[in-house]
């Protein structure tokens, strides 16, 4: 059995290597620069995990990884577009270095390498990767849409907002899981369940990110901390901290996103904190934590199996970058 650090460097060593060729430059180049950034390659990872959880990992699993890693990578390069991002990682953003047309065509392309990797694979389990592979893509640009469209709702339950992240964000780390799970030859009552272990701990990992977001370090986060405020995003940070403010506290809250001043992020800032919005986001993600690791016992294999995702698990929901 291999520890997480361990499948990370193992990953990393096999993915380093030239995914497009070299013509046209001007679209392929863009694509090299922003898998040279680097990154977690937190969703590969969980991809061999949930084989080696069963079985021996196969070398299928380093071919669908591959297609998983370009895949949340071309999610990235588009998400930076929607968003106008400036940094990703502390580096340019595709868009903001080689322009919106070519950032596009780029991200386009590298979603169609994904199905070459996916096409190695063997016929046995094919089919039912490349079905569960096109539902989680799906589902995670109909996550990214709701994103969007929850940027023009005045008022979003929560209830909405956690199935939000659950579509963009979660269900591809519990996807990778499963993905990993079906080629290492798990039974259909624990594909179930290892995918349930991804989706509660992928809506925690989304839970840290956006309280990272509100409140990190910029350095360590690599990105410019309180960019959702400044998108007047709907997170769960400013649909609690809505519900739980005082009048006066809403109304500024309010104004701050109609007139975006100048000093608006430390303005919200400082509700969210009068609010102890940052204390309640803790408690939320510890709440989605647990049900993750019942569902990691309910797994019908030996505990010695599951200690590197219990490590992984720590590692999601406790990062500060």
């Amino acid at each position: 059995m291999h520890s997480f650090k361990d499948l990370v460097d193992d990953f990393a060593e096999k993915f380093s290597v030239d995914h497009f060729p070299q013509q046209p430059e001007t679209l392929y180049e863009p694509n090299n620069y922003f898998l040279s950034i680097g990154g977690k390659r937190i969703r590969p990872v969980m991809c061999l995990m949930g084989n080696e959880l069963f079985d021996n990992i196969n070398p299928d699993a380093y071919h669908v990884a591959t297609a998983i890693e370009l895949f949340h990578n071309f999610t990235l390069i588009h998400d930076d577009i929607m968003d106008a991002a400036p940094l990703r990682r502390g580096m340019e953003t595709v868009h903001k270095k080689y322009g919106d047309s070519t950032a596009l065509l780029s991200g386009d392309v590298m979603l169609i390498r994904c199905y070459d990797y996916l096409n190695r694979i063997d016929a046995s389990y094919l089919h039912h990767i490349l079905a569960q592979f096109n539902k989680t893509a799906r589902e995670v640009c109909e996550g990214q849409q709701l994103d969007m469209d929850f940027e023009k709702q005045e008022t979003v339950l929560l209830n909405d907002y956690i199935q939000m992240i659950s579509l963009k964000t979660s269900v591809l780390i519990a996807a990778s899981l499963e993905m990993g799970a079906i080629i290492g030859g798990a039974s259909e009552g624990n594909c179930k369940h290892i995918y349930e272990f991804g989706r509660n701990l992928g809506i925690a990992f989304q839970i840290q990110d956006d309280y990272l977001d509100a409140f990190g370090n910029p350095e360590k986060f690599g990105k410019d901390v309180g960019g959702d405020i400044r998108q007047n995003k709907k997170t769960f940070l400013l649909l609690h901290a809505l519900e739980v403010a005082t009048t006066e506290q809403k109304t500024e809250l309010k104004t701050l996103m109609q007139n975006n001043p100048a000093d608006k992020v430390e303005r919200v800032l400082a509700i969210f904190k009068a609010c102890n919005v940052d204390a309640w986001a803790k408690e939320l993600k510890e709440k989605y934590v647990q049900v993750a690791y019942k569902h990691l016992d309910d797994i019908a294999v030996t505990s010695v199996r599951k200690k590197a995702l219990l490590e992984l698990g720590a590692f999601l929901v406790q990062r500060d970058y």
